[in-house]
């Protein structure tokens, strides 16, 4: 792959990782335990926190996910293997790239 489209793509990757480590640190109290005591907060109110507990929670763990295949992607790009499909070897089309640049199969091969 040409070095001006993996600098573009580069970009967007660290882009990316910034937005989402940004979002990390302003919802780190979302994910804390939700108090049992019932005489300031009612069982409806509880269960309601505890839903958006469980909800910021898998959040978090999609964020963590995503953070990791960027990671990933930064280190193909450092290693030459980045647009190349895990499971044929073939270039991955530049538009699938663009719309996600952490892709690791081409078109097909997601199928």
């Amino acid at each position: 792959m040409e070095e001006i489209k993996l600098k573009l793509f580069r970009e967007q990757l660290i882009s990316m990782r910034s937005c989402l480590e940004a979002i990390e640190k302003e919802s780190k109290d979302s994910g804390d335990t939700v108090e049992l005591d019932q005489s300031c907060v009612g069982r409806l109110s509880r269960m309601d926190a505890m839903q958006s507990q469980q909800m910021a929670l898998e959040t978090e763990r999609r964020r963590q996910s995503q953070l990791i295949k960027i990671s990933d992607a930064l280190s193909r790009i450092d290693h030459d293997d980045f647009g190349y499909c895990f499971d044929c070897d073939e270039e991955i089309a530049i538009r699938r790239l663009k719309a996600d640049p952490t892709n690791t199969k081409c078109i097909n091969c997601a199928q």
